[in-house]
């Protein structure tokens, strides 16, 4: 929800700044390096399972942290029917709105590509961030909020049956393609056989795609592939999951009651699951969130609806709201949550490095200095958004 919404009395739900803060949190989280600890501990089963989903998959499989872009992506889909309902309370036209659309998401897009070029010698044209995917997509998701409940299906199963039907038609690589050369090891051992192929890093039509359209753009080289398999056109799919967002805040804002409310978003969450692990065990198409295949789609957009329910049911229903204070401070400021921390990292580091020493956090062992560090860093990434809260400093896009 935006501004707008609130200038006009519509009610502003906690449970999403809620689940916006709590998503924003995973990703600043990050600071504290659970992998650094694991290593220095090998043997904690602890400290592996926290930096297992601290991570993102190597490529089948899900990880609470590859949970972090497709909520965020769901609940701008989420917060969309109330942003425009708040918009045509102030009297904009359907014009001044897909203008302001238009411009939400060429800000998007740039904004992302800034991100990715911090410390590059050049801009680094890739169009994988999390802000930039949602840019692409976001036009798109302006117009069909304009449109019937039933329009948002029709869209979502065309998407998602579009981009399994062109990933499918696309050739296997032949025996001789070169793996390496494409930055996949050829004994990678998550190279699927069969049908499923057709979904294998740096093999695929996205992969295919982006040989040829990255190269458009200057970079000191030629783009070959993207290190972690992510691809431009994520950003298909990634509508998606903002159409099932869509739906979910359709839901939200109508006059249903809270418990038919719940029992949707319940069921709905389940039969997404259902499909995409029916699609993923039978060979049809794998759970791969880096790209985002229709499965992963379903897969994750089910799990986003369960999640939705619970922070709903838990802040908004039951109205148990105190404990979820400190993320909503973080979640009121997403984009401001998200710049610092890109930004900031690194500075906050080192000027607790100069002011404190460079021995501060090594007062529990050398092990958990990152984890002491990155919990300082934090610290103060939630402090300058508290500052930014009770000043009422919001960062709108």
């Amino acid at each position: 929800m935006n501004n707008a919404a609130i200038k006009t009395g519509a009610p502003r739900l906690a449970s999403l700044d809620a689940y916006r803060g709590f998503v924003m949190f995973l990703m600043m989280a990050e600071v504290l390096r659970f992998a650094s600890v694991a290593a220095a501990v090998p043997d904690s089963a602890f400290w592996s399972f926290l930096t297992f989903h601290q991570t993102h998959a190597d490529w089948v499989g899900c990880s609470l942290h590859d949970l972090i872009q497709p909520s965020f992506s769901f609940l701008v889909g989420v917060a969309l029917p109330f942003s425009l309902a708040g918009r045509l309370a102030l009297g904009d036209s359907i014009a001044a709105m897909t203008a302001h659309a238009v411009w939400r998401s060429l800000l998007l897009i740039l904004l992302g590509v800034f991100l990715r070029s911090l410390g590059d010698p050049q801009t680094d044209w890739t169009f994988v961030d999390t802000l930039t995917q949602i840019g692409l997509g976001y036009p798109l998701l302006f117009l069909l909020g304009l449109r019937p409940a039933r329009t948002h299906w029709i869209a979502l199963a065309l998407i998602l049956a579009g981009c399994w039907l062109a990933w499918a038609l696309y050739p296997l690589p032949g025996p001789d393609f070169d793996y390496a050369a494409a930055g996949v090891p050829a004994d990678w051992p998550h190279h699927a056989r069969g049908f499923a192929a057709h979904w294998n890093k740096n093999a695929n039509l996205g992969a295919a795609f982006d040989q040829w359209f990255l190269n458009l753009f200057p970079r000191p080289a030629p783009f070959v592939a993207n290190s972690g398999g992510y691809l431009t056109l994520n950003f298909i799919p990634t509508l998606g999951t903002m159409i099932l967002g869509l739906i979910a805040g359709t839901w939200l804002k109508g006059s249903l009651g809270p418990k038919d409310k719940l029992q949707r978003f319940a069921l709905t969450g389940l039969v997404c699951v259902a499909l995409g692990l029916i699609l993923h065990a039978t060979g049809l198409n794998p759970i791969v969130k880096r790209i985002w295949t229709p499965a992963w789609t379903l897969f994750s957009g089910g799990l986003c609806f369960w999640l939705l329910a619970v922070f709903y049911v838990v802040i908004d229903v039951r109205q148990h709201r105190r404990w979820a204070f400190p993320l909503i401070v973080i979640g009121m400021n997403s984009i401001a949550a998200y710049v610092i921390a890109h930004l900031l990292e690194e500075p906050l580091a080192n000027t607790f490095r100069t002011h404190l020493g460079a021995e501060a956090f090594e007062f529990l062992g050398t092990a958990y200095e990152p984890l002491l560090q990155g919990a300082a860093i934090l610290a103060a990434f939630w402090l300058i958004l508290l500052w930014m809260y009770r000043r009422k400093l919001f960062l709108k896009v």
